[in-house]
């Protein structure tokens, strides 16, 4: 009898690097992009998106060809598959969301060398079956991405007073109008990303006692 498509274990590929294996706030990985691109919410959404549709086929198609890829090029093969997604990705960005595609720059093709990807592909597309691969690239991308749109959206609405480019904060509010508000210019910095993904390890951690390490 095969397996449900959704079974308890396959929803966990889905559920599990979100909490207690996150890419970055467990497995320290993919942290370069988090501090780079999320100084507004939007291209921390256009992001997550790019790498979520990268890994979950780059997952699949490693599968499909896990049985035919000498050891000794297994990894000269994954670059070639996650470098053509990536190509592929980069093109539909500058054709529909150009203005985004310009924001972040280099990081879609640094895509490429994201150890999120790789690690996957390694630990788990060359050992399991396609579908499993597909729910453990959505999985992982989903993990990493909800930590870029929860940075993005700190770091967006404290320094820029704004989300998604639309004005959140009432101008009355601000000190040069009267107010007791005023942006956060540290906020826009890469340095403040890390002081957020800090914040959510330490929140995670603390909710989540299985992942303090002895």
């Amino acid at each position: 009898m095969s397996e449900p498509l959704f079974s308890k274990k396959n929803l966990k590929l889905l559920s599990d690097p979100i909490n207690d294996s996150n890419p970055i706030t467990v497995q320290v990985l993919g942290i370069c992009s988090a501090l780079a691109v999320t100084a507004q919410l939007k291209p921390s959404i256009v992001m997550t998106i790019s790498v979520m549709a990268v890994l979950a086929f780059a997952n699949v198609i490693i599968s499909l060809l896990r049985n035919t890829i000498p050891n000794r090029i297994r990894i000269i093969v994954q670059l070639v598959v996650i470098a053509a997604l990536v190509i592929l990705v980069d093109q539909v960005l500058r054709a529909y969301v150009y203005d985004v595609s310009k924001q972040l720059s280099v990081f879609v093709g640094l895509i490429i060398t994201n150890c999120i990807i790789m690690g996957r592909l390694e630990a788990f597309a060359l050992g399991n079956r396609p579908w499993q691969s597909f729910l453990d690239g959505i999985g992982n991308a989903a993990g990493y991405g909800f930590i870029l749109i929860v940075v993005g959206f700190f770091r967006e609405l404290l320094g820029s007073g704004s989300l998604l480019g639309y004005k959140i904060i009432p101008d009355s509010w601000y000190i040069a109008n009267g107010g007791f508000y005023e942006n956060n210019g540290l906020m826009v910095l890469s340095p403040m990303a890390l002081i957020v993904v800090g914040v959510i390890i330490w929140v995670q951690r603390s909710r989540n006692r299985k992942l303090i390490e002895d």
